[in-house]
């Protein structure tokens, strides 16, 4: 006997479309949250510098410093970029410097001619070595020795010589080697100052020296020619 067919449902059940719909959306917007998610974390990552990256040049990032306790302690102020030693070393420089000049020593003396020649000396070579005010002072104290370099020692004691310039300098040696005692005698010198047995080049020579500590006696050229004619033997006054 045989068993009865089945029939075939013509219309089977169908999903139901608005759910699945649903789902989906709902999917999309979870794989659209994990994916901002994601983006976000990169983001992060890579706003934080690996260890051995380098920051660039354009805006580096400043290091990390530690914190130091601070100490209360008072410190000189100086300028920037100066030391201590410099100036020191300077000093060594400009001894050097005038010591190859091979500039004329002075040991004091109680005569002004010879006070007032090596001042001359010394000048010319100050000047050659276009020295500044203070330098000058400091090369013409290493000329002087002996009791010349006791004098000085006095005057360093006396006064600040950090700041000395040149005429106060020169203001010193004259009141110590040109005193007026000395001065005078050296002012009757000239006053009567003659020829005797020296040639003429020495002649003038003594005449030029002594006129220079007397300034006043010779204020003019005509005074000077007036002295010098008289001091002059009469043979070779007749000659002029």
């Amino acid at each position: 006997m045989s068993r009865p067919r089945t029939r075939a449902n013509p219309n089977p059940q169908e999903p139901d479309l608005a759910n699945l719909v649903a789902t989906l959306q709902r999917q999309l917007q979870e794989q659209q949250q994990e994916t901002n998610q994601l983006r976000e974390q990169v983001a992060q990552l890579n706003q934080i510098p690996q260890a051995n990256e380098i920051p660039p040049q354009n805006n580096p990032v400043p290091p990390v410093v530690p914190q130091v306790p601070e100490v209360h302690q008072e410190i000189p102020l100086e300028p920037a970029g100066l030391q201590r030693n410099p100036p020191l070393i300077r000093e060594d420089l400009l001894y050097e410097r005038f010591r190859r000049m091979k500039a004329p020593e002075f040991e004091g003396t109680t005569d002004p001619l010879v006070a007032d020649n090596w001042l001359i000396d010394i000048q010319v070579i100050l000047d050659f070595m276009r020295l500044t005010e203070h330098e000058k002072v400091l090369c013409a104290s290493f000329a002087l020795k002996k009791d010349a370099r006791h004098w000085w020692k006095t005057v360093q004691m006396r006064r600040n010589v950090a700041n000395m310039d040149w005429q106060d300098f020169v203001a010193e040696f004259s009141t110590m080697y040109y005193n007026g005692e000395i001065l005078a005698v050296q002012q009757d010198e000239f006053t009567s100052f003659k020829q005797g047995s020296m040639s003429v080049v020495e002649t003038v020579n003594k005449f030029e020296q002594l006129g220079r500590l007397c300034p006043e006696l010779v204020p003019n050229e005509k005074e000077k020619v007036r002295r010098m004619m008289k001091m002059f033997r009469t043979d070779i006054s007749k000659q002029v």
